[in-house]
């Protein structure tokens, strides 16, 4: 069988996007993926379909799998032919023993990569605010283990020379040694007001800075039981983290929001959350797709054929637009023979999909759902029309039932169709068990449905109960009632029903949160 290969990547220090562009590459054509606990979970959706995951973390009380065993698997699964990504949080010459899991490859004839990744040292303190240099203050860097017992770091350290080698001390992994390494800094020289800043879980939602000096950092840690992992910087850069904490600024900083809509729309929500400075979890729980077998083709092909009789054409979501368009290009029809039909659509999400075909809408309701539409059509409507509704096929009954009061005649046709995501994300379960995830949103009635029962299918015996800890936001009142029905309690509604109006509203909240604390 012939070899495999393996690539020892970075992943950075905790933010997705902070990974190498190579890196990412990796991960996309690899075989097996092996991770950490520092490295992101959310890069493992960039994995290729078939694609297997081996968790190898380690918690400060226990090893998941010693580090010999780790060398072992690698050369193991690439010995099969697998192609390999070691993925290790930081940068993975960075006290990432690499040069062990390297070795060993090299050993048995394996090919393999270091792929270089953004290092913990630099970047927590840039997210902190703290640049580890600065013409005023500091012009080069120590990057120093705080890991081991004293004694080993008394034999690893040369304090003497450490202490005032470079501007800036970079620690990693040395809070449950702070007392010890402050001690040793000011023994050998260090003033005791010299500046200490501790940033834990820097890059992610859970970042938190601890600052203080030399002389009382210790006790600082101790009140406010400051728990690993950190980077410890030492050094007067420390004081620009007041002027320049600018993650901090950002309205959904700290803030983890779960996105339950179909992958395929779930780009606009995630990028949105992302930009203001949470942390989407994306868990989508529906997928469209066209619908299966003969009898739906048929009924499609019947309506759209008959296109120069209709009045108009209601679209009322984004995908009832592209499906439509798919089915037209598919059955080889052309949309001038539409010509006749004037275009209504809900929202301007669905109006800005129809521009993307080349046609404006000649009605944009204010109210953007089926009853807000039938307002502002009220004058337009005549009894006789014949209206096509492309939908899905979970849609409302409300529209064509309305219709038919007025003496119009809707023709359905349900161009996609709305099924349950196939999500297999283990760590969805413990985020919510741990109640780490902050804000839940339904874009959606077939989201609030769907969630429910991809949590029940991954063993949750209370669904509801499992969210519950959770602040429910809700796209408009229409989703809101389903999750009302299905025993849920909505906590935020978006006042117009759009992406953009759900993220504000969720801002609003959350300042409103922080602001009573």
């Amino acid at each position: 069988m012939t070899k495999g290969k393996v690539y020892l990547v970075g992943a950075g220090p905790g933010d997705p996007k902070l990974i190498t562009v190579k890196g990412l590459e990796c991960i996309k054509r690899s075989d097996v993926i092996v991770y950490d606990r520092l490295a992101s979970p959310r890069l493992l959706k960039f994995m290729k379909p078939g694609a297997g995951k081996v968790y190898v973390g380690k918690l400060p009380d226990r090893h998941t799998m010693k580090q010999e065993d780790i060398n072992q698997l690698l050369v193991d699964l690439a010995l099969e032919g697998k192609v390999v990504t070691r993925l290790k949080g930081g940068d993975p010459t960075i006290f990432g023993r690499v040069g062990e899991e390297a070795e060993l490859l090299q050993e048995h004839g394996i090919e393999y990569e270091i792929v270089p990744g953004i290092t913990s040292a630099i970047a927590v303190p840039a997210y902190a605010g703290i640049p580890v240099t600065h013409r005023d203050f500091a012009s080069s860097l120590s990057i120093i283990t705080g890991h081991e017992s004293p004694e080993k770091l008394d034999r690893s350290i040369h304090w003497d020379k450490v202490t005032n080698a470079t501007g800036t001390l970079i620690f990693l992994m040395g809070v449950a040694k702070i007392g010890y390494i402050s001690e040793q800094l000011i023994r050998h020289g260090k003033s005791p007001d010299t500046p200490v800043a501790l940033v834990r879980w820097g890059t992610r939602v859970e970042q938190d800075t601890l600052t203080g000096t030399l002389s009382t950092i210790e006790q600082r840690v101790i009140e406010t039981n400051f728990q690993p992992p950190a980077v410890i910087v030492v050094g007067e850069v420390v004081r620009q983290r007041e002027k320049l904490k600018w993650v901090e600024q950002k309205p959904l900083f700290g803030t983890r929001v779960m996105v339950t809509r179909a992958r395929a729309q779930a780009s606009e929500l995630v990028e949105r959350i992302e930009e203001l400075g949470g942390e989407p979890v994306e868990f989508p729980v529906i997928e469209t797709r066209e619908p299966a077998g003969e009898e739906p083709a048929a009924a499609i092909r019947a309506a759209v054929e008959q296109g120069e009789e209709y009045d108009w054409i209601f679209f009322t979501s984004v995908n009832g637009v592209e499906y439509f368009f798919r089915w037209l290009q598919r059955l080889g029809l052309d949309i001038r023979r539409f010509a006749k039909a004037r275009i209504a659509a809900v929202g301007p999400k669905t109006a800005e999909a129809l521009r993307g075909f080349g046609l404006c809408t000649d009605v944009l309701p204010v109210k953007f759902q089926a009853e807000g539409l039938l307002d502002s059509l009220e004058e337009s409507l005549k009894p006789g029309q014949k209206v096509l509704l492309p939908r899905g096929d979970l849609a409302r009954e409300v529209l064509p039932a309305e219709l038919r009061k007025r003496g119009l005649l809707p023709v359905e046709i349900d161009v996609y169709e709305t099924v349950m995501a196939d999500s297999d994300d283990e760590d969805i379960l413990e985020y919510l068990h741990n109640n780490d995830i902050h804000y839940i949103t339904f874009t959606s009635s077939s989201t609030v449905t769907n969630l429910l029962a991809r949590l029940s299918a991954l063993g949750a015996e209370d669904p509801a109960g499992l969210i519950a800890g959770a602040e429910l936001a809700s796209i408009g009142p229409v989703t809101s009632q389903t999750a009302a029905q299905a025993g849920l309690k909505i906590d935020i509604e978006a006042a117009e029903a759009t992406v953009e109006d759900l993220v504000q509203t969720i801002i609003s909240h959350r300042q409103k949160e922080r602001g009573t604390r």
